[in-house]
C-alpha cells in the first residue's frame, strides 16, 4: 500500500491513458458519454415523472443525480472485479504494488464521472435546484466511495482473478440491485408498505448512493444514514485488508 501510494503519478497517468486510448481518433472523446447520459436522463424524466405521478421539476433533479451516481458507483464494482485480470500483461512483465491497478480503475471511472456531471450541473441550472453549505458534505461521501471502491477491487479483483465466474456473478447482483435501489424511484412511494421498506433497510447501495444525493438535492439526511454507511465501509475495508494480505502472493499465478 505504501509502494502505490509513492506511485500515485503513474496510477494518475495510466488512468489519463486509458481514457485515451479508448477514445483515439474520435472528436468529442469522452464527451460522447455525457451526451448520451444526457439524452438517457431526459427521456426517462418525462416517462417515470409521468408513471410516478410526480413534478418533473422535482423529479428531473433527482433522476440525473441517481442515474449519474449509480452509474459511477456500478462501474466502480464491475470494473474492480477485473482490475487484475485486465493488467494481466503487466503483472506479468515487471513488479510492481498491485494497488496500482485497483487505484487505476478508479482514477479512470472518476473522470468519466467529471465528465457526466456537466449533465448535473446543465439540469440543477435549469430547474432551479439551489446548493448551499450543507451541499460540501457530498464531499466526503465521494471520499468515502473512494475508499470503498479501492477496497472492493483489491477484494474481489483477487477473487474474480481466481474464480473467472464471480465477475458475471456481481454484474448480476448489481443489476437487481439497480431496480430494488431508489435510483429511478423515491422512498416515499413506498410509504405504507412495510414489507417494501425492508428493501431500503436492508439494502447497502441505498444508504452510500443517499450519503452522496441527499446533500446536492436539498433533502434531510439523518445521522443513522451516515452511520450505516460507515458500518458498511468498515466491513468492507476490513474483509478487503485481510483477504488482499492472504492472496497477493498468488494473484501474478492466477491471471
Amino acid at each position: 500500500m505504501r509502494e502505490g501510494a509513492h506511485l500515485w503519478r503513474l496510477i494518475a497517468v495510466l488512468g489519463f491513458l486509458d481514457i485515451k486510448l479508448k477514445y483515439r481518433g474520435s472528436a468529442l472523446g469522452p464527451f460522447w458519454l455525457t451526451i448520451s447520459m444526457g439524452v438517457q436522463v431526459g427521456a426517462m424524466a418525462f416517462i417515470y415523472a409521468d408513471l410516478f405521478h410526480t413534478d418533473i421539476h422535482s423529479y428531473l433533479p433527482f433522476l440525473c443525480l441517481s442515474i449519474i451516481a449509480w452509474s459511477y458507483l456500478n462501474a466502480l464494482v464491475t470494473e474492480g472485479c477485473g482490475c487484475f485480470i485486465q493488467s494481466d500483461a503487466v503483472i506479468k512483465g515487471m513488479r510492481m504494488p498491485f494497488s496500482v491497478h485497483a487505484g487505476r480503475s478508479i482514477v479512470r471511472n472518476t473522470i468519466i464521472l467529471a465528465h457526466n456531471v456537466v449533465v448535473i450541473v446543465v439540469v440543477f441550472a435549469i430547474m432551479g435546484v439551489h446548493q448551499s453549505l450543507s451541499s460540501l458534505l457530498a464531499l466526503p461521501a465521494l471520499g468515502l466511495w473512494l475508499v470503498d471502491g479501492f477496497a472492493f477491487s483489491l477484494f474481489f479483483g483477487a477473487l474474480c482473478a481466481r474464480f473467472r465466474d464471480v465477475p458475471q456473478i456481481i454484474s448480476a447482483i448489481m443489476q437487481i440491485a439497480f431496480f430494488v435501489t431508489p435510483v429511478m424511484w423515491s422512498t416515499t412511494i413506498l410509504t405504507g408498505h412495510r414489507e417494501a421498506l425492508l428493501l431500503i433497510r436492508f439494502n447497502p447501495f441505498y444508504y452510500m448512493l443517499e450519503i452522496l444525493r441527499a446533500p446536492l438535492l436539498g433533502t434531510p439526511l439523518s445521522v443513522m444514514t451516515w452511520g450505516w454507511a460507515l458500518v458498511i465501509s468498515g466491513i468492507l475495508i476490513f474483509l478487503s485488508w485481510i483477504a488482499f494480505a492472504r492472496t497477493r502472493g498468488r494473484i501474478a499465478f492466477w491471471v
